[in-house]
């Protein structure tokens, strides 16, 4: 696992290359009946994350920039594993690759 990293403001972070940095959804604690969840059951991370910042694409094979497939503000499905967490203050965060998000939420 990587080593997590603190900041002081979310806005001093700017991914690089085909970065992408989303804030993963928060499991529900307590039902809509008012029944509090044990945290065994609101452990596993959830797969629905938004966009919060995106690096500006990598380079392709012939040196031409590709841009990453989402933008800030999406909604994304991501895998159950991967990602760097970063924590700043008492929200984490995590930076995937482009590549490694799984599909962009349509409303």
């Amino acid at each position: 696992m990587a080593a997590q990293a603190t900041f002081k403001s979310i806005k001093s972070l700017v991914p690089l290359f085909d970065r992408v940095l989303v804030q993963r959804f928060k499991a529900e604690t307590k039902t809509a009946t008012g029944i509090f969840l044990p945290t065994s059951a609101t452990n596993s991370p959830l797969p629905e994350a938004t966009v919060i910042a995106v690096g500006p694409g990598a380079l392709d094979r012939d040196g031409k920039l590709v841009p990453t497939s989402v933008k800030a503000g999406d909604r994304v499905l991501l895998p159950g594993w991967g990602g760097s967490p970063i924590k700043v203050g008492d929200e984490e965060y995590h930076l995937f690759k482009d590549s490694e998000i799984l599909a962009k939420i349509q409303e």
